[in-house]
């Protein structure tokens, strides 16, 4: 937080106090690793310190999560990454295996709650700039490319396997692949399978950076570090700038295509 605003608060004193990192860290432990230091707040996803799962319970969690880190003012450049080898290590079987035609309406509507709260709670409550740190191959890579800017290394492969799983791809990862791609690739990624790997996704746009896993979050740690040393609301206003494209297209067509998706999957 600027001292403006702490004196300010301080001063006045009839405003609100934002979360503690000290107290949303604790409640998202299961889900998340969480890290600041000088401002820039680093999440990392695990499972028991290892390598996520993608699941109901941690699409819900990083709903939750980003409204808490967008209202936490001490939050100034947010790192996005996961843990060990893998963003993410898979899926994990029990949050799925009940068809969705089966699950009661309210279950339904939250899982559609939180397929678009995640993008859209980074997109438009995350005020800060935002930095991507994809670690390993994975699932659910639509997150980190919503990203200012997204790193990773070079045995990731940006695809989208909705299709051939025999349902619409409305997620977020075709919109994603669709801006940053092209919708020519992008389809082809849909009814092919083919991702798109690292050094080709590099060369078309959809990532800035390939790196070493060595090398990645400290690359990702030195960008963040450039950032901060301009003045806090050039930081904010770039960011506000930087993201404008996406929120179009979530307003646009997330809610929609993602209500498609599970529609889809109900037959």
């Amino acid at each position: 937080m600027s001292e403006a605003i702490a004196r300010r608060d301080r001063d006045l004193g009839n405003f609100i106090a934002g979360p503690a990192l000290s107290e949303y860290g604790a409640r998202f432990a299961p889900h998340f690793q969480l890290d600041r230091h000088d401002g820039i707040l680093t999440i990392r996803m695990h499972r028991q310190g290892q390598a996520a799962l993608w699941s109901r319970g941690l699409l819900n969690a990083w709903s939750l999560l980003l409204r808490e880190v967008g209202a936490d003012r001490d939050n100034e450049i947010v790192i996005i990454t996961g843990t060990g080898e893998s963003w993410l290590a898979g899926v994990e079987a029990n949050s799925f295996t009940q068809p969705l035609s089966q699950w009661d309406s309210d279950l339904v509507d939250e899982q559609y709650n939180d397929g678009v709260k995640i993008l859209e709670r980074l997109i438009f409550d995350i005020d800060v700039p935002t930095i991507a740190a994809i670690n390993g191959p994975g699932p659910r890579l639509e997150l980190p490319l919503l990203c200012d800017l997204t790193l990773c290394t070079p045995d990731v492969v940006f695809g989208d396997g909705n299709f051939r799983a025999g349902t619409a791809p409305g997620d977020g990862m075709h919109l994603a692949l669709r801006e940053l791609a092209g919708p020519k690739r992008a389809s082809h990624v849909v009814y092919t399978g083919q991702g798109i790997p690292a050094e080709e996704a590099q060369r078309l746009g959809v990532v800035n950076e390939v790196l070493p896993r060595a090398d990645l979050m400290p690359r990702a740690v030195d960008l963040a570090a450039q950032i901060m040393a301009r003045p806090r609301t050039a930081r904010r206003m770039t960011h506000g700038i930087i993201s404008r494209a996406w929120q179009h297209r979530l307003v646009t067509e997330l809610r929609d295509s993602y209500a498609r998706q599970l529609l889809s999957m109900t037959t």
